[in-house]
């Protein structure tokens, strides 16, 4: 089964189990500041998830892109993936564990005819928080898995939380027997051996962890799961690795008939990093220095160099790029849509790497130069990890040129500061996720109505051309970025505060509609990413003054958000200006 087959069969499955199918939210997220990128099915759900009503019901499946950055460095193997797409189907209230562990069965023996003697699953064992998971227990024996194949598990198995903090609960997860030998008499699913593979992750959510470590009843239970494209396909196929099914088969091939130094991790590599960084340019992302450009940045530098390591004339590159969206466009229409967009953002981004490499090169020859001075054939961890670091140059590349000069290099030195290096780059990024998905409060709830004051308070200064590019929401401040070609004046910054505090002042009321997305359309609100929403959406209204599809939550009067300050106006890319604003308590 191909991979588009099987996720189409998934949401018809589910849509005759009176679930909606709903669109992919994009991959770089709207309005939530603690992640880079979606990083889980559940993650633009959050809001529905605490218990606003969805405009499509209670019931909904669909299929996310995801992208998770924590394993960069991993991918190369026969598993890791940055960017992966997975299949999910939601309860809001609606039916919890005994209808959710039946419909999962059904879809992996009748629909999927997994035969039920290759499946083994897991439950929740209890601890202080939360009892043992008896109604999972005997929803799976009841399903038709024996006893012997049902296992219980702690915390760190079968409990799932994004975060530190938000809504998480007991899960029960679905094996696949590989038929591979049993690493010894006490193989199991924890085991990780690779005989039991992990396809689908069933999670109850009835809790909410607090930032104190403390848990309390969420207002309904809910029901998340996730099925991953790519490993189930392959499971499905008999394959051994993602990159042996369709998705990435043809680019491995041509990868493999243009290189002239044979090596499978770098094909990987190259593959995997070329897909990635399509499904992040084609949702808005750019390359830069920082957050989620500079992710963007290395995955494309980071193919540049497998290519530049293969031997692969890298005038190729778009040829290549071009394989890849033919092969992947009919999973992910919008990458043809885009096809030149992110040629050209792919291809810039490879030619100043090449300088960078050039740069690099010039200092391995200063540093060369250097050491015959001081009579030395050794190319000390801390000079390789400088050139590394500061010009971002290889270290492969420092090997292998050493190695012709005579020299050779301290690798376990380097490896060390390497190691110290990600370390400290993966406690910034945990800082970064340290808070949850679900950073919802009073705060931010106010700091998400200001954003529909500014976006149309800019579009009354400045004009209509102005539409929201992306916004981010802390609990500190708002930042908005917008189309808009030109610098603003200090005179155009103070009337578009003036003219929030306004309508702030003024008190206006905040109302949600329900209604069909032409019908939204035609009542003048302004979509600002239609491709997130379903049919139905809903569309808040402030007073006279904004009317805007959006998925909530916000403040009831504007009365409550304060003194609105814009603190910063700056360039976020070209075309496209950013503000940054402040909600102050009341004078």
């Amino acid at each position: 089964m191909k991979a588009i087959e099987l996720r189409e069969k998934y949401l018809q499955f589910f849509k005759e189990h009176g679930h909606k199918i709903i669109p992919s939210a994009p991959v770089i997220p709207e309005n939530d500041p603690s992640v880079l990128f979606t990083t889980a099915g559940m993650q633009p759900l959050v809001p529905y998830l605490l218990g606003e009503k969805h405009p499509e019901g209670t019931r909904l499946t669909d299929y996310q892109k995801c992208l998770r950055t924590n394993d960069i460095d991993e991918v190369g193997d026969n598993r890791h993936l940055t960017y992966f797409e997975m299949l999910g189907n939601w309860s809001l209230g609606d039916y919890f564990k005994e209808e959710s562990i039946a419909m999962s069965f059904e879809f992996l023996t009748k629909v999927l005819q997994i035969p039920v003697e290759k499946l083994s699953v897991t439950c929740f064992a209890g601890d202080e928080d939360a009892p043992r998971d008896m109604v999972t227990y005997e929803a799976w024996k009841k399903a038709g898995i024996p006893d012997e194949r049902i296992y219980f598990y702690g915390k760190e198995d079968n409990w799932w939380i994004a975060g530190e903090e938000g809504p998480c609960g007991a899960d029960t997860e679905m094996f696949l027997d590989t038929g591979k030998p049993a690493c010894g008499p006490d193989c199991q699913p924890s085991c990780g051996c690779g005989k039991y593979v992990e396809i689908w992750n069933n999670v109850f959510m009835e809790f909410y962890k607090h930032k104190d470590g403390t848990y309390t009843k969420l207002k309904q239970k809910n029901v998340d799961t996730g099925l991953g494209l790519e490993r189930v396909t392959m499971l499905l196929q008999g394959k051994e690795t993602p990159y042996d099914t369709e998705i990435f088969a043809p680019i491995m091939k041509k990868l493999e008939e243009l290189e002239k130094i044979d090596d499978i991790a770098s094909r990987r590599i190259i593959a995997e990093h070329l897909r990635a960084s399509m499904m992040i340019i084609v949702d808005g992302g750019r390359p830069s220095n920082v957050d989620r450009g500079y992710i963007l940045r290395r995955l494309i530098r980071r193919m540049t160099r497998h290519l530049n390591k293969l031997q692969i004339d890298l005038a190729k590159l778009g040829e290549i790029i071009d394989l890849n969206i033919d092969t992947i466009q009919n999973l992910y229409p919008e990458l043809h849509e885009k096809r030149e967009e992110i040629k050209q953002v792919i291809l810039e981004e490879k030619d100043k790497f090449m300088k960078t490499l050039s740069h690099g090169e010039k200092e391995f020859a200063k540093v060369i130069q250097r050491l015959k001075t001081e009579g030395k054939n050794v190319i000390d961890g801390e000079t390789m990890f400088k050139l590394y670091e500061t010009y971002g140059f290889p270290p492969e590349i420092t090997v292998d040129l050493a190695k012709e000069e005579g020299f050779s290099v301290e690798k376990e030195k380097f490896a060390k500061l390497f190691k110290e290096h990600q370390e400290k780059s993966r406690m910034g990024s945990e800082q970064k996720f340290k808070g949850g998905l679900a950073e919802q409060n009073e705060v931010t709830t106010a700091y998400h109505t200001a954003t529909h004051l500014l976006h149309q308070a800019l579009r009354q200064v400045l004009g209509e051309h102005v539409h929201q590019n992306g916004s981010n929401i802390t609990t500190e401040r708002l930042r908005f970025d917008f189309t808009h070609p030109e610098k603003m004046t200090k005179e155009q910054i103070k009337e578009v505060e003036n003219l929030v505090n306004e309508q702030i002042k003024r008190d206006l009321p905040v109302t949600c509609e329900e209604m069909n997305l032409e019908d939204a359309k035609k009542s003048g609100a302004i979509g600002l990413f239609e491709n997130k929403y379903g049919d139905r959406v809903k569309v808040y209204t402030i007073g006279d003054f904004s009317k805007e599809i959006c998925g909530g939550p916000h403040v009831t009067h504007t009365g409550e958000l304060g003194i609105f300050k814009i603190k910063k106006e700056e360039s976020s890319s070209a075309g496209v200006r950013r503000i940054k604003a402040v909600l102050l308590p009341k004078e």
